[in-house]
């Protein structure tokens, strides 16, 4: 009995092991797992992880104001605001679910399931106090050293989660450094980036309260996801060429292929280019 309920487990570990757009491996896969966030809470996240420093470890304790938040996002001081912010904590402690790939001392795999924080404490005098969990926080610092060059100006000015999830990922699987905004002559980095559907699904989408895949036709993501990122990263970095490839099998769209190339020119230029098109 405890050997057929071994290869049960064997054969649902392997399941899981083999889908490894949800496993995070390295920094990168971080920051491509948290496709649940919304354009809110994603910013709230980018402001907590700007206070990441080369000097910090895993038992850093971070301290930070709800008001430092409404002012950094240009909100009013008012009672939805702090409610609002607040409210993007809660979601940040149920929604950064962290999923890792294991080996035991006997060669065993497994899946460490654990959260990006510790814990969070929000006060009622709007004081917040938060940890990153110990086992999560090495590529959170090696995110932030080597991925996480935005300027957190640029961040703000983005409306739309997916916008933010395809910045991270150009940033993430950039050539070169992302821009110096002190330089204006300086442009974002070259990048290529390439998934499958179910990648792209999970880097944009997340799962839903099941903890299931959220799953889209490939024509409504392209449209509702992909286009709606491109068509916002073209208006703030219109001197970078964008373009958009649709990876198929015959008729069947199974993935798609972003490359992004900075253009040196006088010219105002939004230049975006879609399937081959203009």
């Amino acid at each position: 009995m405890a050997l057929t309920s071994n290869k049960k487990v064997n054969v649902a570990l392997a399941g899981l092991l083999d889908r490894q757009d949800y496993l995070v491996t390295q920094a990168n896969d971080l920051a491509r797992s948290l496709g649940n966030l919304s354009t809110f809470q994603h910013k709230v996240l980018d402001y907590c992880f700007s206070y990441v420093t080369a000097n910090d470890n895993a038992n850093t304790v971070y301290h930070l104001t709800t008001l430092e938040i409404i002012h950094h996002l240009g909100l009013n001081t008012s009672g939805d605001s702090y409610k609002r912010v607040v409210k993007a904590f809660k979601a940040l402690n149920e929604n950064t679910a962290i999923y890792m790939r294991t080996t035991e001392p006997d060669g065993k795999h497994g899946i460490l399931m654990t959260s990006l924080f510790a814990y969070i404490k929000v006060i009622d005098d709007g004081r917040v106090e938060f940890k990153f969990s110990a086992t999560v926080a090495p590529f959170v610092f090696q995110l932030k050293r080597q991925f996480y060059s935005f300027h957190l100006s640029e961040l703000t000015r983005v409306r739309s989660k997916y916008t933010l999830a395809m910045m991270k990922l150009w940033n993430a699987n950039a050539i070169g450094k992302w821009r110096d905004q002190n330089d204006p002559s300086s442009l974002p980095p070259a990048a290529t980036i390439k998934g499958s559907l179910t990648d792209w699904e999970s880097w944009f989408l997340g799962s839903d309260d099941d903890g299931k895949p959220i799953k889209w036709p490939a024509g409504r993501f392209k449209q509702k996801a992909i286009d709606v990122a491109i068509k916002e990263l073209g208006s703030l970095y219109p001197q970078t060429m964008i373009n958009v490839l649709r990876l198929t099998h015959g008729r069947r769209i199974e993935g798609f292929q972003i490359e992004f190339r900075p253009i040196r020119t006088v010219l105002d230029l939004n230049p975006q280019v879609i399937d081959g098109k203009p």
